[in-house]
């Protein structure tokens, strides 16, 4: 209809077109929204998950019964004196020496309390060669690493006079220390740079200045707004620094693509020939309800979070759910409004050199439309060739072995700490990390109590779950005793998980089991590794059910269609499956794992296959929901299945291309910290993000669709009760024929 009037239905058009005619009211209510979220947000301040809520569970129910007791645990210090050679042994003069002046150093500083000789602690190793002096910093645990500096360069100072022993520090303070000089700056890199690339390639895929700032200044005041309603949230939901990394992530990547899918179509309807209203008006039908869908889509995988029961997920969970959320109703209200103000403006800063290549004047991309071609000519063969590729690569997820990663697995050899964590261990297995029992009693000085600590200390070494020295710390006044328990297999998890079983199983309800009125839960890092690991486990069937039963749910009634839905749950668990694989195929068995400093981990991180499954559901739903509403459309329009799949994919192309280099570059960043567990989510997500825009939606889709033809749109009747939610993906008064199946009946998409 040319420049005719438009079908205007549906909440993305009815937004899109409010916007357009109160363009000032519009923009004025979001910068008043973001000022006031902001401003909500600074003035509630944030309120962080505490340590007693962070895992249920023994480790939990541990830290309850510390913080209800009141009792701030310090961040305690170990200096580690070791012989560099076979001769000195800690009985020698000048053994003694040094540890006399580490004692006499720390102390020096003012900054501990409760140092402790190894000749008194008895903290020698069996062969004579190592030692610990123990100490507390003084003040906030929490705050520890802010203050450890003078401590370990008076330990420094020690080890310059001793040439022939080690002398170093390991604990709480000096590692926060250490990690925060090394890898904080790391961080912000990281997330710094993600905007300027994002720029960078929306310029490149809009070539004028002002066409790539608007995605970049809509993400970036959807994430603003979404930090200060994270204040408000946390005071019933607390946060956390990780749930506010995700968000950043989550936030610029859905926030430049919704942008940019907008953005888009608007200007494809211009170029055809239509006014700026109606190709605004266009826009707001499509690319807004695609925005519509896929934002809610995505807020329900979000949400599975919520299912895990672990604050860091939950925390993670509701941020990026609050950001896509924001970043959705900005895309579709404040967007239209710009667009309409800046009308031919928008290609303003055009940049000659960087004018698009490689689209025809129709905007269908010549690449993706000589793929086409080939997979529409032989669907059968183009489905077999990528799905076999698919499960090839997959293939290595079948045998996933998850852990929390060590020290050494985290961070490689690249920090000296990391050596002297390996040399503590090896010399003291466990003792770095001991198990820790709280015991809690009515009177933890009645006899009986007394009684079963003591047999608790000696069955712990007897039964092997430990080679001591087992240390037992009383509150009389609180009616506690904390036993602090080093397990043998040191950092080795899966032996020192074995040790802590013996002692959860066997040793305490032989001990203080037999005790009435007596609670005695274990933590420490081993325990709360295999409670986190028990949690998410139990986690895992309820999170995947709910993520994809409602997504599924969604793409039913968007679409009214029963194959589109299953097909979308489909490809989407392929797509997952795929980035499983190659996550397990680089960090687990090591294949190509030098390219990205990832070499010798052999594990992926506990929480990362959960975390993943939830992000990439909902993030692949953008490309699925926007190539398949493009499809859509076209067959609405009187097209014939085959030539509406290549038009929709074709056209679609270059936006989802765009969006997905953005994505890959943006996750990719965080594939180069130094961090495995980073690593490991940088290359998941850029490397499932790739398989999702190229195969997936280039190939696999379309050949998919091909073969099912008027399928593709199969409702049972049923079904046909369902709400309606697809009335307002037509833009405009359809001109074409009626359209009908291969029996002459009327077809109803």
């Amino acid at each position: 209809m040319g420049n005719g009037e438009a079908r205007v239905r549906g909440l993305a058009a009815r937004a899109g077109g409010w916007s357009a005619r109160h363009r000032w009211a519009a923009v004025g209510i979001w910068v008043l929204f973001v000022v006031l979220a902001t401003g909500l947000g600074s003035a509630a301040g944030r309120v962080d998950v505490k340590d007693s809520d962070q895992l249920k569970g023994e480790t939990h129910t541990a830290a309850k019964i510390i913080e209800d007791a009141g009792i701030d645990e310090p961040a305690r210090e170990t200096v580690l004196i070791q012989a560099k050679g076979s001769g000195l042994k800690a009985t020698d003069a000048e053994f003694r020496d040094a540890v006399t002046a580490v004692v006499r150093a720390v102390e020096g500083t003012g900054r501990v309390t409760h140092v402790t000789s190894p000749y008194d602690t008895k903290t020698i190793s069996k062969d004579g060669r190592s030692a610990l002096v123990q100490f507390d910093m003084r003040g906030e645990p929490d705050t520890a690493g802010e203050r450890v500096e003078p401590v370990l360069k008076a330990v420094e100072g020690v080890q310059k006079d001793h040439g022939s022993l080690r002398i170093e520090e390991i604990g709480g303070a000096s590692m926060e220390k250490t990690f925060a000089d090394a890898f904080g700056d790391d961080f912000k890199k990281a997330e710094y740079s993600a905007v300027p690339v994002a720029f960078g390639i929306l310029l490149i895929a809009f070539g004028a200045l002002v066409a790539a700032l608007l995605p970049v200044a809509l993400a970036l005041t959807a994430i603003m707004a979404t930090m200060g309603l994270m204040g408000v949230v946390s005071h019933a939901v607390p946060m956390t620094d990780a749930a506010n990394s995700v968000m950043l992530l989550v936030g610029l990547a859905v926030g430049v693509d919704y942008c940019l899918f907008y953005l888009r179509r608007e200007r494809e309807e211009r170029a055809a020939g239509r006014d700026a209203q109606t190709a605004l008006r266009i826009a707001a039908a499509t690319s807004g309800r695609a925005i519509v869908v896929s934002g809610v889509t995505v807020c329900v995988a979000m949400a599975g979070m919520l299912f895990t029961g672990l604050a860091e997920f939950e925390a993670m969970g509701l941020a990026s759910l609050i950001v896509v959320a924001v970043a959705m109703v900005g895309s579709v209200t404040v967007l239209p409004a710009l667009l309409s103000l800046l009308g031919e403006r928008v290609e303003k800063g055009r940049i000659p050199f960087l004018r698009r290549r490689g689209q025809g004047g129709n905007g269908e991309s010549r690449f993706w439309t000589a793929v086409l071609r080939r997979v529409l000519a032989r669907p059968v063969v183009a489905v077999a060739v990528a799905t076999g590729a698919l499960l090839a690569v997959a293939a290595p997820a079948v045998g996933m072995k998850t852990q929390n990663l060590t020290l050494d697995q985290e961070f490689g050899d690249s920090l000296p700490i990391v050596q002297t964590y390996n040399r503590l261990n090896e010399a003291f297995p466990g003792g770095s990390d001991p198990a820790q029992v709280i015991v809690k009693a009515d009177d933890i000085n009645a006899p009986d109590v007394r009684s079963a600590l003591a047999d608790f200390r000696e069955r712990a070494v007897s039964s092997g779950a430990s080679r001591g020295p087992v240390e037992i710390e009383l509150h009389d006044a609180r009616n506690l005793a904390v036993v602090s328990v080093p397990l043998v297999g040191g950092s080795d998890l899966d032996k020192a998980g074995a040790s802590l079983d013996k002692l959860r199983d066997d040793v305490r309800p032989a001990t203080l089991g037999e005790v009435d009125g007596v609670e005695a839960p274990i933590t420490g890092q081993v325990a709360g590794s295999k409670d986190f690991n028990d949690q998410l486990a139990g986690a895992v069937v309820p999170v995947f059910a709910f993520v994809v039963v409602f997504a599924f749910a969604l793409m039913l009634l968007s679409f009214r269609s029963l194959t589109v839905a299953l097909t979308s749950i489909l490809l989407n668990l392929l797509s997952v499956g795929a980035a499983y694989g190659i996550l397990v195929a680089v960090f687990q068995h090591g294949w190509g794992a030098s390219l990205v400093g990832a070499e010798g981990v052999g594990a992926i991180i506990t929480w990362l296959p959960l975390f993943l499954f939830v992000i990439l559901f909902g993030l692949s739903m953008d490309y699925h929901v926007f190539v398949v509403s493009r499809i859509r459309e076209a067959r609405l329009r009187g097209r014939t299945t085959k030539d509406a799949i290549q038009h929709g994919v074709v056209t679609t192309a270059g936006v989802v291309t765009s969006a997905a280099v953005i994505m890959v570059a943006v996750f990719a960043i965080f594939g180069t910290l130094s961090m495995q567990s980073m690593k490991q989510m940088g290359v998941g997500l850029a490397a499932a993000v790739l398989i999702d825009a190229t195969i997936i939606r280039g190939v696999l889709l379309p050949a998919v669709m091909a073969l099912l033809g008027e399928r593709n749109w199969y409702l049972p009747k049923w079904l046909h009760r369902l709400p309606d939610l697809t009335h307002d993906e037509t833009p405009e008064a359809v001109t074409a024929p009626v359209v009908r199946d291969d029996e002459g009946e009327r077809l109803t998409v």
